[in-house]
This record gives C-alpha cells, sequence and structure tokens, in this order.
C-alpha cells in the first residue's frame, strides 16, 4: 500500500532541512500511542532511528535506517526503511522529499507498506493516513517565515 501527503510550508528549502532534527522528530509523533525514543542519529544515510511504541498493554520497537540522502536546487530527500518493525508491518519504505515550490517549499512523505495480510493492508490505511496528516500543522508551524 502507498500513501503521499504533501504539506506546503513558507519557509525556503534549505531552512527547513536543517529542521528535521530530533526536536521536530519528537513533535511530529502524535499522542497514540505515545512513543519512547531509543536512538535518533539523524536523517543521513547509515543514520537509525529507533523509537519504543507503547499500545498500552504491550510494547513494540520500530528501527528505521536511512538508506538514502540526496539534494540538489529543487529537492532533498532522504529515505528511511524499517528494519525491526512492530508485529503488524513486514515492510516500510518512506520517502521524506522537500521540493522546491515559488511560495516555500513543499514537503512531500511518500510512505510504502505492507502488513502480514493484505485485508489489513487496507484496514491500516486510514489509521497510518492520519498519523501523517497530523504533522500538517506541526510542519506548518516549525516551518513558518
Amino acid at each position: 500500500m502507498k500513501i503521499h501527503i504533501n504539506t506546503p510550508v513558507s519557509a525556503p528549502i534549505r531552512k527547513v532541512w536543517e529542521g528535521f532534527d530530533k526536536s521536530l522528530f519528537l513533535k511530529l509523533n502524535p499522542p497514540f500511542p505515545p512513543v519512547r525514543l531509543l536512538r535518533f542519529d539523524g536523517s543521513h544515510k547509515g543514520d537509525t532511528v529507533s523509537v519504543e511504541l507503547n499500545f498500552l498493554l504491550f510494547r513494540q520497537q520500530w528501527t528505521s535506517l536511512i538508506t538514502e540522502q540526496e539534494s540538489d536546487q529543487e529537492e532533498i530527500f532522504f529515505i528511511d526503511k524499517g528494519i525491526k518493525l512492530p508485529f503488524f508491518l513486514t515492510y516500510w519504505r518512506h520517502k521524506h522529499r522537500l521540493l522546491r515550490d515559488n511560495t516555500g517549499t513543499v514537503i512531500a512523505d511518500e510512505i510504502e507498506y505492507r502488513t502480514p495480510f493484505t485485508i489489513l493492508d487496507y484496514l491500516m490505511y486510514p489509521i497510518l493516513w492520519a498519523q501523517f496528516a497530523y504533522r500538517k500543522p506541526i510542519y506548518r508551524k516549525a516551518f513558518k517565515v
């Protein structure tokens, strides 16, 4: 399954890139499930990000590796791939794109995921979509000029 969410912000692309740090990462996590940050190396190739998700009755670890990071005048992107995923996911790839725009930058989240069962892929779609839509006002506030 694929999810694409675009968020225009008024800040220039380089300022947005510089703001993709540990502080922003923590702000982007929705209230449920609560997240405990275990490791945050950054957003460059070879960096690792690891969190513990608290589902109240059980906890799940999620670790992603930044497998690619590139930039030019028009776009900056990095890709995180899940290497240790919660039981309800079997595949995770998230391309974070920052695209130069006439009025600032477009933050594009391009997510591809799989679960153990096709029906669960569809059931997870609105949940995951909501988790990423939650980020839109946070991005706008963080990157307001």
